[in-house]
C-alpha cells in the first residue's frame, strides 16, 4: 500500500522535472527576444480585433529605441487621401523618425518578437516608427489601413499595428477607439479617474512603459475594418514616446517594377478580377 501511495507522489515530482528540463532546453534553442507567453496578452476588443501585451518591451527595449530616435526626430506627417504622398497636417502633430530593420541586434530582437506574437512574417513590416508626443500632442481619429492606389502598390493595405508604449504618460496620452464593441470578457484595469476626457469617448487603452498594443485593420475577410479608427489622445502631463510597426498583407520588401508597371500580387487575381473582386481586395493594385 506504501508503495502505491507514494507512485502520483513520485509521478508528478518526475513530470515537474521534466517540466522544467523542456523549459530550459526550449529557452537555449528560442532567442530570449523572440519568446511570448501567450498569458500576458489581454484581450480589448473584438470589433476592432485589439488586444495588449503587459511588459511586451523590457525597459533596455524601451530606452534604446528612444536613444537612437531622439537625435533624429522630425514633424510627423499623414498620407494624402488622393495622392498618397506625405503631408503635414494638424490632425497629427507628434514628431517623429524610422528605424531601419535589423539596425541592430536589440532592434531585430524586437522585429523577431512582433513577428512571434502576430504570426505574421517579418518582411511584411514597415521600419518601426519611433514617435514623441509633448504637452497638447495628439493624432486625431484615423485608420491605418490606405484608401489611395500609391501605398496600396506596395504590400497591399496594412492588415495590423502594433504599437509599443515606451514610456509612462502621467495623463493623457491613451489610444482610442471611438467605435469599437466593447468585449463582455474585457476587464479594464483603468477608472475613469486615470482617463482623460477624450479617453472617455470608447474604448481606450493607457500607456504604460513597455506595454504593446495590437490590432487589426483588416476583418478576417481582408476587407478595411471601419471600427479599427483610432487616435491619440492628447498628452495633458508629462511626455508619450511610442515606437510602431505596420504590418502589410504581403512583403513590404518587394522593390516595385520601375516605371510604375502594374503587377499581380497574388496568382489568383485574374480569376478575382473576373469575378469582380478587385474593388474589395488588399492584393489589388490597378485601377
Amino acid at each position: 500500500m506504501a508503495a502505491a501511495r507514494s507512485f502520483p507522489l513520485q509521478f508528478a515530482i518526475s513530470l515537474s522535472i521534466a517540466s522544467i528540463l523542456y523549459q530550459c532546453c526550449d529557452s537555449f534553442l528560442t532567442p530570449p527576444s523572440s519568446i511570448i507567453n501567450p498569458a500576458k496578452a489581454k484581450q480589448v476588443s473584438w470589433k476592432p480585433r485589439a488586444f495588449v501585451y503587459e511588459g511586451f518591451l523590457t525597459d533596455l527595449e524601451c530606452d534604446h529605441l528612444i536613444s537612437l530616435a531622439k537625435s533624429e526626430l522630425k514633424r510627423s506627417a499623414v498620407a494624402d487621401n488622393v495622392s498618397g504622398k506625405s503631408k503635414l497636417s494638424e490632425v497629427r502633430t507628434s514628431s517623429g523618425m524610422f528605424i531601419s530593420k535589423g539596425k541592430d541586434p536589440i532592434v531585430a530582437g524586437i522585429e523577431d518578437k512582433i513577428s512571434t506574437w502576430t504570426f505574421l512574417p517579418k518582411e511584411n513590416g514597415e521600419d518601426i516608427q519611433v514617435l514623441r508626443y509633448e504637452h497638447g500632442q495628439k493624432y486625431d481619429p484615423h485608420y491605418d489601413y490606405f484608401v489611395d492606389k500609391v501605398n496600396i502598390a506596395r504590400g497591399g493595405h496594412r492588415i495590423a499595428t502594433v504599437l509599443m508604449y515606451l514610456t509612462d504618460v502621467t495623463k493623457g496620452g491613451e489610444t482610442i477607439f471611438p467605435q469599437a464593441e466593447e468585449s463582455s470578457r474585457r476587464k479594464t484595469p483603468a477608472t475613469d479617474d486615470d482617463l482623460s476626457e477624450c479617453a472617455k469617448k470608447g474604448i481606450a487603452v493607457k500607456p504604460r512603459r513597455g506595454d504593446a498594443l495590437l490590432f487589426f485593420s483588416l476583418s478576417p475577410t481582408a476587407i478595411p475594418d471601419p471600427s479599427s479608427l483610432h487616435a491619440g489622445c492628447p498628452v495633458i502631463e508629462g511626455e508619450k514616446w511610442s515606437a510602431t510597426k505596420w504590418i502589410h498583407v504581403d512583403s513590404f520588401d518587394k522593390n516595385l517594377e520601375a516605371g510604375g508597371n502594374c503587377t499581380d500580387l497574388n496568382e489568383s487575381c485574374e480569376r478575382w478580377a473576373a469575378l469582380g473582386s478587385c474593388k474589395v481586395s488588399p492584393y489589388s493594385t490597378c485601377a
